[in-house]
């Protein structure tokens, strides 16, 4: 292991989001300005943990018993996915002031005052030697908010303009946006199902992860009925604050709108153009003055999926957030390692205008090494 140059000061981020396709971990080293991804790592998950998380989100037997185990799989996960980071840094575990780590959301439930994100913060702590920030969501739906989105306080620090109005579009499983404008307060939501539906359909029927590129989407064509039918449900016409994951958009709820006369290729490009329908129709309903669309997530490799909402702004810039330093795989991440440091550092990092909550809060609970 390498020794901590002096000068550094070095956070660990850890996001596993609603896709389900495994550990994101980055290294950020926060002395610079503005602070510099160091390392990044990633540990897919298999198929059978993605099962049984998945089983978690629907009522079942001994959920509580199921809950705990898994908590305690994932933790030994993240805390391999972080040591292998280490290991490729050549960074000692000491040099580390400490890890942000999201969790895996299994229920997010802020209107009955719960969202539940599965590990095991004190068991990460020992078998990294690490502090552990956790549990970023409690404290928020606890001031009456959502919870979520939290990222964008750190798109504010991180990618911020002086003169440019700048949108930063998260293709996650959920889909988010936030707005950026030097003339207004951040506001920020969740616009519908990122790659969630898309994934989980290419999955059913092709047996692929996701749809690669967009190339199966592409070759089907979109239902302009289905997808009105969908873009109907409620939550899409709510004002923000709004937050939504995998409680409302699955295929169960993809299966009401269904026939069973489409065809799969069709149903495919029909939730393409959902999820983009739901950013272009937020972009255009509440941000229509702004100059510049930065895309990132999972989603921002989907070819098919970035070309049909450029297209649809084609009078603005869209680009990835590579062009603001920080490529599109690891935003979440390094977020989290930002959301850790607010926490050690006694800072809010909950934004009330995009959460709801009735004041600032210092998030997250922490585990000391």
């Amino acid at each position: 292991m390498g020794i901590q140059p002096l000068g550094q000061e070095l956070y660990v981020g850890v996001m596993s989001g609603t896709s389900l396709d495994g550990i994101d971990v980055v290294l950020v080293d926060f002395s610079l300005n503005p602070p510099k991804l160091v390392k990044t790592y990633f540990l897919p998950y298999c198929a059978s943990l993605k099962k049984d998380l998945l089983a978690l989100h629907l009522q079942g037997e001994n959920e509580l018993h199921r809950s705990a185990l898994l908590a305690n799989v994932l933790s030994s996960l993240y805390a391999q996915a972080i040591n292998n980071l280490l290991i490729v840094a050549e960074i000692s575990s000491e040099s580390i002031i400490a890890i942000g780590c999201h969790g895996q959301t299994i229920r997010h439930c802020p209107d009955s005052g719960y969202s539940i994100q599965l590990f095991n913060p004190a068991l990460l702590a020992e078998l990294t030697g690490i502090t552990v920030v956790a549990d970023f969501r409690s404290r928020d739906i606890a001031a009456g908010g959502q919870g979520a989105p939290l990222v964008p306080a750190f798109h504010q620090a991180c990618f911020g303009h002086q003169t440019s109005h700048r949108i930063i579009v998260n293709i996650g499983g959920i889909a988010n946006i936030t707005s950026l404008s030097p003339e207004d307060i951040v506001i920020g939501f969740d616009c519908g199902p990122g790659n969630m539906l898309m994934d989980a359909w290419c999955f059913e029927n092709q047996g692929q992860s996701y749809d690669d590129n967009g190339n199966w989407a592409s070759k089907g064509e979109s239902h302009s009925l289905l997808l009105e039918a969908l873009l109907s449900y409620p939550f899409f016409s709510l004002p923000p604050p709004k937050s939504t994951g995998r409680d409302c958009f699955n295929l169960d709820w993809l299966r009401m709108h269904l026939n069973g006369t489409e065809l799969p290729v069709d149903v495919q490009a029909t939730l393409l153009e959902l999820t983009v329908q739901s950013i272009v129709r937020s972009i255009q309903s509440y941000f229509p003055a702004a100059t510049e669309i930065y895309l990132c997530g999972g989603g921002a490799h989907n070819a098919r999926l970035v070309n049909r909402i450029s297209e649809a702004f084609l009078e603005k810039k869209v680009v990835l957030t590579d062009q603001l330093g920080i490529a599109v795989d690891w935003v979440e991440a390094f977020a989290f390692a930002w959301l850790a440091r607010q926490t050690i550092h006694k800072k809010p990092s909950n934004l009330p205008a995009v959460t709801g909550a009735k004041g600032e809060r210092i998030l997250g609970a922490i585990y000391y090494a």
